[in-house]
């Protein structure tokens, strides 16, 4: 069983989803502390890049957006997948890889 996280649950309004409500939680970890934000699939309107499998997270996909506490702005945010998100700290980074280069 994992050590339980502290969280605290912030509200507010998007600025970039037409004003609708959303929730965001900080999360302490061993990699630090984060800003999380849970994502529809009804709020996912654009493909991303999980750095977490470094695979696409469609649109219609539900997902987090996460950046470091410390960078308030979020200028380096990132969307994960769910289970990647909370597996971070269990495995190792994947290495980008062009769109050309083969996958083994």
């Amino acid at each position: 069983m994992s050590p339980r996280k502290n969280r605290r649950a912030v509200s507010g309004r998007a600025a970039g989803n037409g004003g609708g409500p959303w929730v965001q939680e900080t999360e302490e970890g061993p990699d630090g502390e984060w800003i999380v934000r849970a994502v529809s699939g009804a709020g996912a309107v654009k493909a991303y890049r999980c750095p977490g499998c470094d695979q696409e997270i469609p649109p219609g996909v539900g997902h987090v957006v996460a950046w470091r506490a410390d960078d308030r702005d979020g200028e380096d945010r990132r969307h994960w997948h769910r289970p990647c998100w909370q597996a971070r700290t269990r495995r190792a980074p994947r290495v980008r890889r062009s769109r050309d280069a083969p996958r083994y």
